[in-house]
């Protein structure tokens, strides 16, 4: 029998299936599509996941050999500048790679690990017994594994499948297109800022709201620049086309910006959109299934906080679920991942809500922008924001054990990036005395001479505990890993 069944090759799902794979369960991933989308999605990383993904020995894959994170020195929060220079704790990171590239990545490192991918695999029913879940193909044999992960997207078919609640508001007063262009070469300017006559810069990457709409340019060094535009209370109808992206620019910037098919390799995108949804599923799990990124959430994609939120969700999950399949789960750790993860796209859906509210045209969102950004100039908000934008505000509950590090994501350390790679639980020592007792099989004990304190990291990177002494640690132990 199959350990977990994963509904959805994507980069959550695969990302999933790295992370069983590293714990030592046999994933198998089921994809409707027969072969990878070409579709135009996530632009980059932004926030903790990057730094996530280089514990993995991920990130040098996706940039050069030796490459490590830095932080951003800017950012943007609903259509505001985000100056980060000067904050003495900056946890937000970026990677400009696109989604298919990350996808790409994974599908790479999941082959590494021996999953299988089978293409052309559409779910169609599930049914659960006590001790496993069989799972029903469109024109194929049906399948049985201990569990199965809808990581299906945003209209999960898993998600219907097991009559998981999906509530959340709908927003249809609002339209964006965005397509590949071409400008005059005259019109980009040093900084890469696009000069409009009669209007001023677009600045680049960044959302620029006018009292008509909101605008974004953004002139990837590699393919085609994309342009932007989002409007409230225009109708719109027939196909997406470059003409109408020209005339819906020219409204909101109130001059006219000439624009003309995209040049280079595609593919090329142009698309327009209708409204929004932010949902999060009524419940993560059903029995033997549980629900993973879109299929468990959806939100706005302004701050792109979509792969941040459904990757660590995968790196959450992965190794709760390989150490249920190995017997090592101690009992209540599976419900730990709703519990954990559903607060976080809480979060996630207020802020990006949050700032789709700020970039709305008229006088009183101006005053209320005004405001804003006089709380911007203060440090101690845009660490605020830095922190909510990157997930470094997130704290789990770790039960009885205390500590400032305690239930936060573990800091950079010297040597941690390396001794993460395999996914496995950390007990960081400091003077080479802590003893793991019955669970040492289990935890790799690392002597650290340079830290201040011991530290217990969970495999998703989060501290479990933290001391100088054994006190405590047995217990922390045994809230996350069976003893052996």
């Amino acid at each position: 029998m199959i350990d977990v069944i994963i509904a959805g090759a994507g980069p959550n799902g695969l990302m999933l299936a790295c992370e069983l794979a590293l714990a030592g369960a046999r994933p198998l991933v089921l994809e409707r599509l027969t072969e990878p989308s070409g579709e135009q999605r996530a632009n980059g990383l932004v926030g903790q996941v990057v730094r996530m993904l280089d514990r993995r020995g991920l990130y040098e894959r996706l940039t050069a050999p030796g490459a490590t994170p830095e932080p951003a020195p800017g950012f943007v929060f609903g259509a505001f500048p985000l100056d980060l220079k000067d904050l003495p704790d900056n946890p937000l990171y970026t990677l400009m790679v696109p989604q298919r590239r990350v996808e790409q990545m994974l599908a790479e490192r999941a082959a590494e690990l021996g999953v299988e991918v089978r293409r052309g695999h559409e779910v169609t029913g599930l049914t659960q017994g006590e001790d496993s879940v069989t799972v029903e193909l469109r024109g194929r044999e049906s399948m049985e594994a201990a569990f199965l992960v809808g990581a299906d997207g945003g209209h999960s078919t898993v998600r219907r499948l097991t009559g998981i609640g999906f509530p959340g508001v709908t927003a249809d007063d609002s339209v964006s297109r965005t397509g590949h262009v071409s400008v005059p070469s005259e019109m980009v300017g040093a900084d890469g800022g696009l000069v409009v006559p009669d209007f001023g810069v677009i600045p680049p990457f960044r959302h620029l709201r006018t009292e008509r709409g909101l605008i974004t340019w953004a002139p990837f060094p590699a393919g085609a620049p994309l342009i932007s535009t989002t409007e409230w209370d225009q109708p719109a109808e027939g196909e997406a086309s470059l003409d109408e992206l020209r005339v819906s620019a020219c409204r909101v910037l109130g001059a006219d910006l000439p624009l003309h098919p995209p040049t280079g390799a595609g593919p090329h995108m142009m698309r327009r959109l209708f409204g929004g949804n932010t949902r999060i599923a009524s419940q993560y799990r059903a029995g033997r299934v549980f629900l993973l990124g879109d299929a468990a959430h959806v939100h706005s994609a302004i701050g792109g906080p979509g792969l941040n939120l459904g990757l660590q969700d995968a790196v959450n999950l992965g190794w709760k679920l390989a150490a249920e399949l190995r017997g090592r789960a101690p009992e209540g750790l599976l419900d730990t991942y709703e519990l954990e993860r559903s607060p976080v796209a809480r979060r996630v859906a207020m802020h990006t809500q949050a700032q789709s509210q700020l970039m709305r045209p008229g006088a009183d969102v101006t005053a209320l922008r005004e405001l804003f950004g006089e709380l911007l100039a203060q440090p101690a908000t845009r660490q605020h924001v830095a922190n909510l934008l990157s997930g470094a505000d997130i704290t789990y509950d770790m039960g009885s054990a205390t500590g400032p590090l305690v239930g936060r994501w573990a800091p950079d350390l010297p040597g941690l990036r390396e001794l993460t790679r395999t996914g496995r639980p950390l007990l960081l020592d400091p003077t080479g005395t802590l003893d793991a007792g019955v669970w040492a099989s289990h935890v790799d004990t690392v002597t650290v001479p340079d830290l201040d304190t011991a530290l217990l990291l969970r495999p998703d990177c989060y501290v479990a505990w933290q001391g100088t002494t054994n006190d405590g640690l047995h217990e922390a132990l045994g809230v996350w890993f069976r003893a052996a």
